[in-house]
Parts: C-alpha cells; structure tokens; sequence
C-alpha cells in the first residue's frame, strides 16, 4: 500500500476522515498522528477504524497491508468521559446553529425562550451588544464604542495571531564607525544569549582559509567586540574551522561548539593536540606544523572529537570528549540545546571522514558528560545534511525538515517527540502542501510563543531560505535575483505553510550579482546568500542574519562541495553584512478601523434612503473618509462606489444624477476622492431651495432621525445582519455564533 485514508467513528454508518497520507517503499516501521480532536479542539472518542487503501507502488501489485498497531488512552472510564464531554459539546453546538437561525429570521420570541431555558451561551455577552446595536437599534455610535471593548476583552486576538504579517528586513551598522567588525566569511557559526542581549560568533571560510575568531555583537549598543583574533592559541579551545555548529545554554552562561568541516580546515594533529592540553604552542610551531601535516582525502589521522564549552561568565574554553556512543567529527549538521533538561541534540551532518557518511540522531547529557544514540541513520527520520532543526520546548520535540541525501533536494518534515523517541512524519513533501521547493542549507528559526517557524526564500531556479539552496540539477539556473520569506505554522498538525509578503519590493538593482548591496538603506531585502548564520530573539520578535556566500556565475555544473558549501571553481563572493528581520502584522486598532468602516457604510447606505443627498454627501466625506486606507486601491474602490447610493432611484429624496445640487460635489469625490475646499455653505447654495424641493439640510448629525423610529425594510435588515457578519470574522472562535448554516446541516442528514 503506498496512499492511504484513515477514517475512525463510533458506527461504522458516521465515520471521520482523521489521515490521509502515504508508506515508503521500505520495510522501516512508520508513525502516524490520528487526528483526535475537532476544529474546536473537542477530543472525541472512537470504536472502529477503517483504512482506506488508495493506491499501491507497482501496477502488478495487490494491495497489502503487514502489520498495524495502535496507541492511545483505553481506559473506560477516561473514554466514557470524553465520550460525555464530546456529546455535551455536540448538544450545545445543536443549540447554537439553532439559536443563530432563529435570530437571522427575526423570530426573537422562541431565540429569548430558548436562550433562557436552555443555558446555552450562543456568543460572548460584547457580541450579542454589538448585535443588538447594529441590526437591532442601529445604534451606531454605540456599536463602534463596543469595538474597543471587544479588542480590551482579547477577542481579535485569534485572528491578529493567524494573519499574514509582513517581513521588514533592515541592515544593520556597528555604531562605533572606528569599531571592529567581523570580515568576510562563509559556513560560520552563530548563537544568541537572549537575557544579555548578545550575539556570539566564530569560525568561518573567508575563501582561502578557516578563520578561528571569536565575537560578540551587543544588541542593545549596536555594537562588535571581538574576544578573540585567534582561539587556537588558547588553552583547550577550538581550532580554525567552518560548517561547525554552535549552540547557548541559558542555564549555565556557557557555549557548546560541535563539528568542522575536516578536509580544508587543517586540523592538528594528536601530538598537537596534547601540546594544546599542557599548554598554547607558538604560533611559529603551530604554522610550521599545519604546513607539515595537512591531511588529505586519502591519507590523513582519525579526527579527534572536535566538542567544546565556552563559560561565557569567566571567558574558559573547555574541550569535551565524545565517547564510543556519540558522534563522530561531522559537518553541516544541526544541533540545539533543551537548557532546562540540560540535554544537547544533534542530528544529521556528514562524517569528516574519507567515507562520508551520513550521522544519525545524538543527545548529550550536560550533567553526567555522556553521549546516546537516538535514531540511527536509518530509522524512521532518514540521515541527511544542510537541513534545518528546531526545537519546541513545550511539548518537548524536534522539527527535523529538508536538507540533502544521496545527491537529492528534501521537502520532508519529521516530528521526533523526545520523551517517547518516537518520529512522525508531517510531510513527505509540503511543496505540494503550499510551501517551499525541496533546499538545502537553509536556515530556520522558531517563536514558540506564537508557534510559528520563520524562513526567508531567494526565489530563481537557485534559491535561499534563510539561505539555503534550491534548484533544478538537471538545467542551468538563473541568478539569484528574487526574494519572499515564509513562515510555518504547527498550532495544528499537519500544519500549515504560508507565504510572507515584504513589506517593501525587492529594489530593482541593475548592478550585476557580485556586485556589493547598496548602503543607502534602499534595498529591502538581504542578497541572496548561502553558507550564513540566523537566529532569533524571541523577546523582540526579531532574526538576525550575518554573512555568507554569494555566487557570481550561477552555472551549478561546476559546483562542489567546499567549506562553506561550494567549491572556488566558480566565482563567490563572500560576505560580512549584517540584518535583522521583524514581522510586522496586523494591529487590533486597525481591525477597529476595519470594523468601523463596514459600520459607516451601512449607516451611509440608510443615511441615503432617510436624509437629503447633500447630508448623506457630507456624512460620506467627514466620516466614512476618516476610516478608509486610501492607500488600499481596493478600499478606495468601494469608497467611491458608495456615491451610487446617492443617486439610487427609489430613495424617497434621491435626486437625479443630473441636478446641480449634488452632481458638482458627486464630480468632487469621484475625481479626487475629497471634497476639500467645499465648505456645507456651498453645498446649501447649490441645493434646491426649500421651497422649490422641499429640503431641509442637516449639518449636525444628532439631527438623524434615530433608525428606531422608522420602520425597517428587510432589505436594510439584511444589510444590517451581513455587516455584523462581516465583522465576526474578526472575533475568536469561541466567542461568536457557529460558523456555516443550519440549512447546511440538514443537507448532510439527507
């Protein structure tokens, strides 16, 4: 069996899809999370199952399926209780699509008795006020003061956290312009205190040598240090290197330094190491020999465990042994620490070694110095490197995503769940579920706090995601021209990847690729890069992104593996800029100001039936102009639309289209959208007089008549209902009628 389609229910006649996903060809145990919950987070209980095989891997194949097995709660009297919640859950969302249905259809006498005996709550109590003075009384004032109470209360805050933001990228300066900064370089590493505000440092390729100094960036001074020019001449302390890994504790005050690139770096060997033990060589011996004992690829020492601490607090570089059951010495791997456990993660990376191969899944125990095997490099989460690693401190788990194996592009996503060391598969491939191509060496981080991963995508037939690249093997890519940023969302399983538009367009540079970035602020976006480091602060929502490799000639048939990921037979320049990244979204004063506009036009829209067309003109301008983006083509569109209510025809005091009382102004705000300069005593001037047409016209608004006191069309109720509609998509889940019909339920009985 390849795809398949899991459904679970009580009877077997009311089942619920809950999976649908597909096996590897492979005979590898796979995992799978059955969906146990509704959209509104309601568990509901199950007592049959049924797999429906969708398709197989061969068209000689009979579909077969070896062996099942299940997991989850069995016990009666937890089922029995979930079973009592899910049918109370069910009777009251009965309750509510009733109760819905009885008020859109104005029969509030059976809606209050029901409302009354039953107990059912349909809305929070700020809602059913903004019903009520909005389709009721049209109260309108009132209705847009509950709008402020409704963002007090928190009830936009569901849909401010799940719209789209926007990314602003914005490079950074040191502020001290006679400062150091760290040069150019490619396959460093980097990692963030957050408490302090400090960003660390080290390592790197500068295109003809590893580099091993060592920095510090303080966010709130804007400013570099370096710590120090040369680490290898300091006691236990790491050596030049690139594609290596770095990781803060926050518990601790200390850094934790894992792997290097092996063939380039030039390393020491064990004799220079024990040297390093008893104390630093000068850097004559050392110089000398380095040039003596290069390795190559096919003569060289074992690597000795390349794993270091750094007590940030008393600036002592310590070196760690790594036992038989840890890692050996790898590159472009990832590794991540849970502070709080003090357990360190590493997965992935390949061996720096003649043979190349892959590394599986490592924890470390901080306390008692040991190292375990997780995963091995082939169990359930394939072995890869370039790929991205992020861990979720509140359920305890690692997302394990794309990356490269065996000459291939991944679009994969793996869940590991650290205390049962189990792994579930979330995608094979989520470019087919709206996201990202397959990459590799793209740079992820997270804010668990929102639940969300952020990266950024350099879009061509080569591309970066937060760096990392993407492109089609089997053609010659374009340069890396474009940009966009994505972000994921695991709130739910499987999740859901969206796109995120810049706030500013890329700048239309017509300076060539190798080129360096412009330093007159006008470039919205990072180059495109590879080989460079991000993290995240989740304090101040912000991504910080420095350095890394930019390609001149974009043939990628000339690429090869090198320290920061590609060889120098194609032209590369690398790069020391430095940018931080911060999603701006929506704001609860701005949905107020969406709320209000849908409330002004329908008072403009009744205004027009009841009042003269100048008084509903000057309405128009003075109010419903205040709540409008004009910098919105599409809200200015409907603004200006609104003037067709003006001359509709079977408004008791419209006027033709033709009177000069209102075409001039009608003229006015179609051309310019403002009605600037035109005071109410022209207005009055150019209306009919009283006694020819009989208006009066009202320049005070406490002079409309109240909505109450005239008798209401359905078509105004209607209007009316679809505007406190309109703004419900605004509020929480929890706090609003259910969503869909009444009617529609009876549809999936029949």
């Amino acid at each position: 069996m390849k795809e398949f389609k899991v459904y679970i229910g009580i009877t077997p006649e009311n089942m619920t899809e809950v999976l649908h996903s597909s096996l590897k060809n492979d005979s590898i145990r796979e995992s799978f999370s059955i969906r146990h919950h509704n959209s509104a987070g309601r568990c509901f209980p199950t007592r049959f199952i049924k797999i429906e095989p969708l398709s197989v891997y061969g068209q000689s194949y009979n579909t077969s399926i070896w062996h099942i097995s299940l997991t989850g709660i069995i016990n009666e009297a937890s089922v029995e209780e979930v079973k009592r919640d899910y049918d109370q859950f069910r009777e009251t969302r009965v309750m509510q699509h009733i109760l819905k249905h009885l008020r859109q259809r104005q029969l509030l006498t059976p809606y209050n008795s029901i409302l009354t005996q039953s107990g059912v709550r349909l809305e929070h109590p700020l809602v059913t006020q903004l019903y009520e003075s909005i389709v009721l009384t049209g109260d309108w004032d009132k209705a847009e003061t509950i709008l402020h109470d409704i963002s007090v209360a928190g009830l936009f805050d569901q849909y401010l956290k799940s719209s789209h933001p926007r990314a602003v990228w914005q490079e950074i300066h040191d502020t001290d312009v006679n400062g150091d900064i760290p040069p150019v370089r490619g396959g460093h590493a980097m990692c963030i205190d957050t408490k302090r505000g400090y960003i660390y440092l080290f390592g790197g390729w500068d295109g003809q040598k590893s580099l091993d100094d060592f920095w510090r960036y303080d966010i709130k001074e804007q400013r570099w240090a370096i710590i120090s020019t040369n680490t290898s001449l300091e006691l236990n302390a790491p050596g030049p290197r690139s594609c290596h890994k770095m990781v803060y504790d926050s518990k601790t005050n200390c850094i934790y330094i894992l792997g290097r690139l092996y063939d380039l770096d030039k390393p020491a060997t064990r004799a220079q190491s024990r040297n390093a033990e008893i104390g630093p060589t000068s850097s004559s011996q050392r110089m000398s020999a380095a040039a003596d004992e290069t390795p190559t690829l096919s003569s060289r020492p074992m690597p000795l465990p390349e794993f270091y601490r750094y007590h940030c607090e008393h600036n002592k570089w310590e070196h760690l042994d790594i036992d038989e059951n840890g890692p050996r010495t790898i590159f472009d791997h990832q590794m991540i620490i849970d502070s709080e456990s003090q357990i360190l993660f590493v997965f992935g990376g390949r061996a720096a070694e003649k043979d190349l191969d892959y590394s599986g899944l490592y924890s470390y125990d901080v306390h008692i110095k040991k190292w375990s095997l997780l995963q091995a490099t082939n169990s359930a989460i394939p072995s890869r490197f370039g790929h991205s690693m992020i861990f979720e401190p509140t359920a305890r788990q690692l997302y394990i995503f794309a990356g490269e194996r065996e000459d291939r592009f991944l679009s994969d996503m793996y869940i590991y769940d650290i205390a049962t060391n189990n792994a579930t598969e979330v995608f094979s491939n989520f470019t087919s579920s709206s996201g990202p191509q397959p990459c590799f060496t793209q740079r992820a981080v997270v804010d668990p706090s929102l639940q969300e991963i952020y990266m950024s995508v350099w879009t061509s037939r080569c591309i970066h995601r937060f760096g990392g690249l993407i492109h089609d093997r089997a053609t010659h890519p374009r340069p890396l021209t474009e940009s966009s940023d994505w972000l994921y969302r695991y709130s739910s399983r499987p999740g859901k990847w969206e796109k995120i538009h810049t706030l500013e367009e890329h700048h239309k540079r017509s300076a060539p690729p190798s080129s360096s970035p412009p330093q007159d602020g006008t470039l919205a976006n990072p180059p495109p890069r590879f080989a460079h480091q991000v993290v995240y602060d989740p304090n101040s929502k912000t991504a910080y992104l420095h350095g890394g490799t930019m390609m001149v000639d974009s043939d990628f048939a000339k690429l090869r593996e090198g320290n920061d990921g590609l060889s120098e037979e194609v032209p590369m320049k690398r790069l020391s800029d430095f940018w931080k990244m911060t999603l701006r979204r929506l704001s609860s004063s701005e949905l107020i100001r969406r709320s209000a506009y849908l409330i002004r036009q329908q008072r403009f829209k009744e205004m027009c039936k009841t009042q003269a067309p100048v008084q509903s003109l000057i309405y128009l301008q003075n109010r419903v102009s205040q709540v409008v983006n004009h910098d919105d083509p599409n809200e200015t569109q409907l603004f200006r639309s609104l003037l067709t209510y003006l001359l509709d025809p079977s408004s008791p005091v419209s006027m033709s289209p033709a009177s000069p009382s209102i075409g001039y102004a009608v003229n006015a705000l179609e051309q310019s959208g403002s009605l600037e300069g035109l005071e109410t005593s022209d207005l009055q001037k150019l209306s009919p007089s009283q006694g020819q047409g009989g208006l009066e016209i009202q320049t005070s608004e406490e002079k409309t008549l109240h909505p109450t006191q005239q008798s209401l069309s359905q078509a105004s109720l209607d209007q009316r209902t679809k505007t406190f509609e309109d703004i419900l998509e605004f509020i929480a889940d929890d706090a609003k009628q259910p969503a869909g019909s009444l009617l529609d339920l009876v549809d999936d009985l029949l």
